[in-house]
């Protein structure tokens, strides 16, 4: 018995080793150099200098750091809510024993399936020229230069990420949706219970585990996103709509400021770790209180 424990430990540990290497290659190690070149002076080409919490305190006063974190916020904030929202109310008509509904779900689920530049050139495309196009015939102004404002810059890149991103999140909730009881549905709906009520006291509680996944990676991926705000805005006009992901790379790419941009690598994923801790803390404390 003993050796047959030592063995299936011996296959264990052979099987997770590749991953638990490819971690500490991939991602253990180059967050604490990162941490590391942080507090120097290092541009990419010269070798680093140690100069203590100098690019923190300089980041402190970045204006351009500080509007870019608050328009990801905000972008994080509403896309969130519209991506669970969308997702959630697709995971529902899916699961209906509608005729198509595997058709449905795969239509859905497309347009996770395209990467995020070409999408982004794709709903540029829509916003400029269809949009253009379209407010020129009916005569709706506000149709006509979609990407040239803050605002109508912000809507596009929540439409964007709420149509890539709905259909995925729509996959987590059906997966907890069919594992349901049908007994407990059909004996709320004997027992007088109207839909809102039935989706309120029992599917909505029972989708909860859902909830806490699709939040965590709703809000992982809007604070990070990068290729869609590079394809369809680029920032502008003015920088107005450029996302943290983007002043870090161009601080360290265009910018050749590779130490300071780290510092505000740092401060961004200790801000996003936060959240995002804080955030699964509640929802699993919601869980049970359910």
């Amino acid at each position: 018995m003993g050796k047959k424990l030592k063995q299936n430990g011996l296959f264990f540990w052979l099987f997770i080793a590749p991953v638990v290497v490819a971690l500490f290659m991939v991602v253990i190690i180059p967050l604490f150099y990162g941490i590391y070149y942080s507090f120097t002076t290092w541009d990419g080409i010269n070798p680093a200098e140690f100069n203590g919490i100098e690019n923190y305190i300089k980041l402190m006063g970045d204006e351009g750091f500080r509007n870019a974190l608050i328009f990801t916020t905000k972008f994080a904030v509403v896309s969130i809510i519209l991506i669970n929202v969308l997702g959630l109310g697709l995971a529902l008509l899916v699961t209906q024993k509608l005729k198509g509904s595997n058709v449905l779900r795969t239509i859905f689920f497309m347009p996770n399936l395209i990467g995020g530049l070409i999408l982004g050139f794709i709903w540029q495309f829509i916003f400029i020229s269809g949009f253009d196009a379209l407010g020129s015939a009916i005569g709706v102004e506000a149709l006509r230069g979609w990407l040239s404002t803050t605002r109508t810059g912000f809507w596009g890149l929540v439409i964007l990420t709420a149509w890539q991103m709905s259909g995925y999140i729509m996959i987590i909730y059906i997966a907890h949706l069919e594992s349901i009881p049908e007994d407990l549905i059909e004996a709320a709906q004997i027992d007088g219970a109207n839909i809102v009520q039935r989706f309120r006291h029992i599917i909505f509680p029972l989708v909860a585990p859902a909830f806490t996944v699709s939040m965590f990676l709703t809000l992982s991926n809007s604070f990070k996103l990068y290729d869609q705000n590079l394809s369809l805005t680029g920032g502008a006009p003015f920088n107005s709509t450029q996302m943290v992901a983007m002043n870090i790379y161009n601080t360290a790419f265009l910018e050749n400021k590779m130490a300071y941009a780290q510092s505000k690598a740092v401060v961004f994923f200790i801000i996003v770790a936060v959240i995002s801790l804080t955030q699964v803390y509640y929802n699993k404390k919601r869980e049970v209180e359910m």
